[in-house]
């Protein structure tokens, strides 16, 4: 698509959005809201049912309990009626702005519009309102209240659909309008704070935001992915936690972007900050490494399966030495899928099958950021130990030579505390053919209190949700890490704003939901029962926890076990 092209569809595909009145045979565009349980619900991944209702939902308005107890009636009527041609699914959009979740009390689910810009684009004016929507074509078919029993009917059935009446009761919803949003004065100061560090020239988004015609252009995507929550890549439940390391937007800065594009993306006046910005992006950007390793050179094949490579390195450092950061800088980053960096110290007879001690570094994963380990910690390196570099390739139809490298960075003195990590895995999982919501776990408890400083999930193209909860000794839990939309391609390490502290005897459990259905898009083959497995078209269940003993000092010596 031309850049005039995608600029001209700007005010094309807004029409209906600008005018707030979402009618029948318009469009729906796609949304991923969270329910009032947690749990994500995107439109479009919908498109195998028959149809979708939508109610608009409001909390303190005591008229809507009626029509609540009658959608809902509706829903149970056609709860256990899917087939292979489909079901009929049943949602509520509360469009409150909602901050508190357990404000909201209902059987269906509920989905939660904090930033209000889904309930507004479905051109919703008061609680109570229904829309039913043909996943076919994901167009309007029915307008009205929530007397929609026979136009549900009528429209299953191949009929004609007879016009809705709004409802009419004193639920009325209220949207912010502020004043007119400009590319120059509102949206390039967020765009240059949350985007530009992937979307610049050598960074990892797909183009790059080089100035007001380059984001123009690409206004329709921008609203889209920040309506189906695909960017900024966050994916934790913000109900859960708060994370130093949070790449999600606002709720002002959601509005602002959203509604700009919505205004036919305005420029306004004055110097175009992305255009004029003169920031440097360095090779290290944790600065230059005390020590700086070439990974051994591979040859990665346009096409095939790869297996898992190990490169060994000798430790070049005559004496021991605690690390404060480790940076992989990928070679390349299309084929790179992901490094898991340990060292070793080889038995007296240099094998290296049961070492005398061993201990990880950390890795890479894409769309990853390096920051230094948390203040106070380091991981030892010993003299004498090798430094494994454990690495997985995946071609992509273009034959490379990957030559990788590792930056370390060094304490002067030693840390106060060894940072430690624990794995919770489970490698007997069987994933059921064309499950679409397929959960499983592993747990461990922790006999020593600990302070956690990172929760990390991983699985592979079938994962969709992940969860860490802690069951405490004195019968108490707590979800530590909610991940409702785990997304494969963005493998995050989650860090604790402030650190949590577990008491000894906590029995922490990570689960994690696959979908294995035709609906998932990244789904190599629903027809399969799927096992645990290092490749991609199997899958995982592996969680890792970053933590320090609360009685440990720099003195011990952390040998942990070996991860994928």
């Amino acid at each position: 698509m031309s850049r005039s092209i995608m600029i001209a569809s700007v005010a094309a595909c807004l029409t209906a959005s600008q005018a707030f009145a979402l009618d029948v045979g318009d469009r729906v565009d796609n949304f991923k809201l969270l329910d009032h349980n947690g749990r994500a619900h995107e439109l479009h991944y919908l498109s195998d049912a028959k149809a979708v209702a939508l109610m608009s939902h409001t909390v303190g308005c005591s008229e809507l309990a009626d029509d609540v107890a009658r959608f809902e009636t509706l829903a149970a009527k056609y709860a256990g009626q899917g087939s292979a041609d489909g079901s009929v699914e049943f949602l509520m959009v509360n469009a409150d702005g909602l901050s508190d979740r357990s404000l909201v009390q209902a059987n269906a689910p509920v989905l939660i519009d904090e930033a209000q810009v889904v309930g507004e684009s479905l051109g919703f004016t008061a609680a109570g309102q229904v829309l039913i929507v043909d996943p076919a074509s994901w167009r309007v078919v029915y307008r009205g209240g929530v007397d929609a029993a026979a136009a549900l009917e009528d429209f299953l059935a191949g009929r004609d659909v007879a016009p809705g009446v709004e409802a009419v009761n004193e639920c009325a919803l209220s949207f912010e309008h502020d004043a007119e949003f400009t590319y120059t004065r509102d949206v390039a100061p967020i765009l240059a704070a949350n985007c530009v560090t992937c979307h610049r020239e050598g960074g990892i988004g797909p183009w790059a935001m080089t100035g007001y015609n380059m984001v123009r252009g690409f206004a329709p995507m921008i609203r889209e992915v920040i309506r189906t929550k695909r960017m900024p890549p966050w994916h934790a439940d913000p109900v859960h936690g708060s994370f130093a390391n949070d790449r999600s937007l606002s709720v002002e800065e959601i509005r602002k972007v959203v509604h700009w594009v919505e205004a036919g993306a305005p420029r306004g006046d004055g110097d175009d900050p992305l255009e004029s910005s003169s920031e440097g992006w360095p090779e290290w950007p944790l600065g230059e490494p005390d020590l700086v390793l070439d990974i051994p050179p591979f040859d990665v094949p346009a096409s095939g399966v790869v297996d898992y490579k190990y490169r060994y390195i000798k430790n070049p450092l005559d004496h021991d030495v605690w690390v404060r950061a480790a940076e992989i800088l990928p070679g390349d980053r299309a084929a790179l899928h992901h490094v898991i960096t340990t060292w070793a110290v080889p038995n007296d007879d240099g094998s290296m099958r049961k070492p005398k001690a061993r201990g990880g570094l950390g890795g890479y994963v894409p769309g990853s950021a390096t920051d230094a380990y948390p203040e106070g910690t380091g991981r030892l390196l010993p003299a004498g130990s090798y430094i494994i570099f454990q690495m997985h390739y995946t071609p992509y139809g273009k034959a490379v030579t990957d030559t990788s490298r590792l930056g370390i960075y060094l304490h002067d003195e030693p840390p106060e505390h060894p940072l430690r990590g624990a794995v919770l895995a489970n490698t007997k999982i069987r994933i059921p053919a064309n499950a679409k919501f397929h959960g499983d776990s592993a747990e461990r408890t922790f006999e020593k209190d600990i302070l956690v400083y990172s929760l990390l999930p991983h699985a592979h193209y079938r994962g969709t949700a992940s969860e860490f909860r802690a069951f405490y000794p004195d019968g108490t839990e707590e979800v530590l890490l909610s991940v409702p939309s785990y997304d494969f391609n963005w493998q995050t390490s989650y860090v604790f704003e402030e650190p949590k502290r577990l008491p000894a005897g906590t029995r922490v459990v990570h689960t994690t939901w696959w979908d294995n259905s035709a609906q998932n898009p990244a789904n190599p083959d629903p027809n399969r029962e799927v096992p645990w497995g290092l490749q991609s078209w199997d899958e995982m269940l592996y969680g890792a926890v970053e933590y320090r003993p609360l009685d440990s000092g720099p003195e011990a010596r952390v040998e942990v076990a070996g991860s994928e």
